[in-house]
């Protein structure tokens, strides 16, 4: 699943499970139209033969009916907003999605989704200096969250030259924080793939590697793969990175073991390389 559906998805079945016998109107009426628009959007996503586009605008319009009725008898219910504001960004309202996430921070500052929203709204805007405080907010209150950590590390990564550029960041001081919070994700959560992929990835982007825990990366995902494609893709790092080391015989080792078609440009790039290097530095070390 994408981090970003993720978060809708986190934030939909949060709402849903509330107790229903503790529940409030407002509370039941939420997560009534919140169970509407998770049947309806998996449904949109299935993209199947028979969906009736019309029909699916029909019933979506009624869900926006009902978030507007709720907020008009209870317009300082923070949830409600959120919801809703979740819901129009999925349809492509972003305007109106973050005027209603915004509204909803307001009124509840402590909801570190609504707070990880607002940050992807303005790093989608292009606006990453302005995003970066909403990350670190979601972080402060759900340090825990792997999803809040991965995303910060991304936005430092992408946006990396506007940090610099802004003179409140070295080059070396992004880096290291984008890698540290790949780290705090992959940390927090181990068997997300694209999590730990990506602090693996992360460690080309240090000065000065810890190729030595780059390598113990690459072996742990290795282990996890779940195709042959996927364990001879990990295989193809850890020989770029011997070779980095110098240890070219056992870079030769690794490359013989990938033999999928698919991976063939990646692997003749990495043997073009073994070949260019003086063969004094082929021997392995004593």
């Amino acid at each position: 699943m994408k981090p970003r559906l993720l978060v809708f998805v986190i934030f939909l079945s949060l709402v849903a499970s509330g107790r229903a016998e503790s529940e409030s109107l407002p509370d039941r009426t939420l997560r009534q139209l919140v169970e509407r628009q998770k049947e309806l959007l998996a449904d949109a996503a299935k993209n199947h033969a028979n969906f009736d586009q019309d029909n699916f605008k029909l019933q979506l319009q009624q869900v926006s009916q009902g978030y507007e009725g709720l907020l008009r008898d209870n317009p300082d219910y923070a949830p409600g907003y959120a919801a809703y504001g979740y819901l129009l960004g999925k349809v492509g309202m972003r305007k109106e999605s973050i005027a209603m996430l915004l509204k909803a921070n307001q009124l509840d500052p402590d909801q570190a989704l609504v707070k990880n929203q607002i940050g992807n709204f303005l790093a989608e805007e292009g606006k990453p200096l302005e995003a970066l405080p909403y990350f670190l907010a979601a972080i402060k209150l759900e340090p825990k969250e792997p999803l809040y950590h991965y995303q910060l590390g991304m936005l430092l990564h992408e946006a990396r030259d506007d940090f610099i550029r802004s003179g409140e960041w070295t080059a070396d001081a992004v880096d290291h924080a984008s890698h540290e919070a790949f780290g705090h994700a992959a940390e927090l959560a181990p068997n997300r793939l694209e999590f730990t992929y990506r602090q693996a990835e992360s460690f080309y982007d240090l000065p000065v590697p810890d190729w030595d825990a780059a390598l113990k990366a690459w072996g742990a995902l290795e282990e996890k793969a779940a195709t042959d494609v996927e364990r001879q893709t990990m295989r193809l790092h850890a020989a770029n990175i011997l070779i980095k080391q110098g240890k070219l015989e056992h870079a030769k080792l690794l490359l013989a073991t990938v033999v999928e078609p698919s991976l063939a440009p990646q692997k003749q790039k990495l043997v073009a390389q073994l070949a260019a290097k003086p063969e004094k530095q082929a021997a392995l070390p004593p």
